[in-house]
């Protein structure tokens, strides 16, 4: 329940909203350092000290066609459960607009926290010891700054005039993982580290070399600029060191580059690739990496072309969807792989907090947003790359991109037939739905690219 200052204040901002609307398209931008504080968790290892750059939670709220519409990436590994509906929840209050017509999305770099206030919920209900993975307070900090930093943004809305798309193939960053034998199983992972010089020479493999640039812009003046790129998003990791990883030192880069706009960068359906094949484990490759990246989003930033933009060609669509549990997910058997004296059992607390989420009848939205010609569709886990490659083969005759890693609950979601071939990816640990997900999911996005 609000207090009248603020419902006041709402009205207030809801006004300023609503002026801005009846003029033309505006964006507002918003962007704080996520850094998590000395002693608390990261993935898979706890802050030992900061380094050179800090780890962002930034985005763009986009205003003057119906209720607002608000885009963010965070440089964590995950937003899971109910840490991703209390993020969208956060971030539409301070719009003053509808959870669904948010996107919420990591770009999983592992030297980075994870949020699942769903686990959460189970190791306090079991009273777990030793929890700190799963402990939200700083967590719950950053989504309540990056709420007011939002709330904050929208007075200050810079009004757009054009928008424009540009794509260009990044070199010498994505492999597949999953390599292949003759039997049609697969035969070795290529991870993001490989040191084996013979399976670095594997071929690359199905991958989405592309990067995609939208960008928004006031007559000459650019204002914001979104990118997509599909890649697990590690050179090095498990260092205690909160870490952006080369994704962001690239997108640090543009963003010296083009320093009036400001850079969100999403990654895609990046589950089954990586810089494998371009990683030995020098510490060295995060630069050339980096440098590899920023060079495509230059590239696609020379080669934007601008139109018009008018609130008449700026949509929102979205679907929510239930896919498939995996036939593994069984209540009686998580419960017993759970000590209740230790730490261990990570992976079966986060996929008991995803099977109950299902089973109480929550669904996941999918959504799409369009911008003249342009589609960006907004997808959960860790997609495989093939979903991005049928959503742009779908619609040849659009311009689109993909977001992918937002509900983190999934963990990975395969192709129909990848999880008879073996490999992490769609082991028991690693994937949370089955593989009738693929129809699903495609069938959405086929619904989503021919709406409006």
């Amino acid at each position: 329940m609000r207090s009248p200052i603020q419902l006041q204040i709402s009205c207030i901002i809801a006004g300023l909203v609503a002026s801005i609307s009846t003029a033309q398209v505006s964006i507002a931008t918003f962007d704080i350092d996520a850094t998590p504080p000395i002693g608390s968790e990261l993935a898979y290892d706890p802050v030992i000290k900061h380094g050179e750059i800090s780890i962002r939670c930034r985005g763009i709220a986009i205003l003057g066609s119906g209720e607002p519409i608000v885009l963010c990436a965070i440089d964590w590994i995950g937003v899971a459960n109910a840490s991703h509906d209390f993020f969208r929840e956060a971030l539409a209050e301070a719009a003053m607009t509808s959870r669904e017509r948010v996107a919420v999305h990591a770009l999983h770099q592992h030297d980075a926290p994870r949020s699942d206030f769903s686990s959460e919920a189970i190791v306090q209900e079991m009273g777990i010891r030793n929890h700190g993975l799963f402990d939200s307070f700083y967590q719950r900090d950053v989504i309540r700054r990056a709420a007011q930093a939002l709330k904050s943004a929208l007075s200050e809305a810079r009004l757009v005039t054009h928008y424009g798309w540009g794509s260009a193939n990044v070199e010498g960053v994505v492999s597949n993982r999953r390599i292949l034998g003759q039997d049609g199983k697969v035969r070795i992972m290529r991870f993001t580290t490989e040191r084996n010089p013979l399976v670095r020479a594997e071929p690359i493999g199905v991958v989405d070399p592309e990067i995609s640039l939208i960008s928004f812009w006031n007559e000459e003046t650019p204002v914001a600029v979104l990118s997509y790129f599909a890649t697990h998003p590690q050179s090095y990791y498990r260092t205690g060191i909160p870490s952006p990883d080369f994704p962001g030192i690239a997108r640090f880069l543009r963003g010296q580059g083009q320093p009036k706009a400001l850079h969100v960068h999403f990654n895609g359906a990046g589950g089954n690739i990586g810089a494998g094949k371009y990683n030995d484990g020098n510490t060295e490759n995060r630069i050339l990496l980096a440098q590899r990246l920023a060079d495509g989003m230059l590239a696609a930033w020379e080669g934007t072309q601008k139109s018009p933009l008018s609130p008449a060609e700026v949509d929102w669509q979205f679907e929510p969807v239930a896919l498939p549990l995996a036939e593994h997910l069984n209540k009686k058997s998580l419960l017993e792989k759970i000590d209740t004296k230790s730490s261990d059992g990570f992976e079966a607390i986060t996929q008991l907090a995803y099977l109950q989420r299902v089973k109480s009848g929550h669904k996941i939205d999918i959504s799409s947003l369009n911008i003249g010609d342009t589609r960006v569709i907004h997808m959960p886990g860790e997609l495989f790359v093939e979903y991005q490659l049928a959503a742009k083969a779908m619609r040849p005759d659009l311009q689109i991109a993909m977001a992918a890693y937002g509900d983190y609950g999934t963990a990975y979601i395969g192709t129909k037939i990848s999880y008879s071939e073996g490999g992490y990816e769609t082991s028991e640990r690693a994937t949370n739905v089955g593989p009738e997900s693929e129809a699903v999911l495609m069938n959405v996005m086929r619904r989503l690219l021919e709406a409006k």
